[in-house]
């Protein structure tokens, strides 16, 4: 009896101990909250706000580059390049943990277009934000 204890509690703790060495990325917010997002190559293209505001469909993600220019209450933010503005909302999690951005410093952001299919409101829920050097 003792040995099969023994071995079921092996086999149970097994898993623990083959994660606690994975060093890879990963998509829990607490790793993105430690500054080990993922920062390679993409698919999703970058683009001007025009762009994206003139051809951009709901849901579709997009890369924007510029600077955030305004806070406007919680979540909400003023996105602006050299073709233009849009309203994006960033959760607090998503920016670089230790690191002051304001709208001298120029970032990356991706994200998810909204766009209503009746009125004009569109705006950028943003999933993944780098300061640019």
């Amino acid at each position: 009896m003792k040995k099969s204890s023994l071995v079921l509690a092996l086999a149970l703790a097994l898993p623990f101990a083959a994660s606690a060495q994975y060093t890879g990325p990963s998509t829990t917010p607490q790793n993105a909250a430690a500054g080990t997002p993922y920062a390679g190559p993409s698919t999703v293209p970058a683009m001007t706000v025009k762009q994206l505001i003139d051809t951009g469909k709901d849901d579709q993600h997009a890369t924007l580059r510029g600077f955030i220019v305004s806070h406007d209450g919680g979540e909400h933010y003023t996105f602006a390049d050299d073709t233009g503005r849009i309203k994006v909302e960033i959760d607090a999690r998503h920016f670089p943990p230790g690191v002051k951005i304001d709208d001298k410093v120029r970032v990356e952001i991706t994200g998810e277009f909204d766009k209503d299919l009746i009125g004009s409101k569109v705006e950028l829920d943003v999933k993944r934000l780098s300061v640019l050097r």
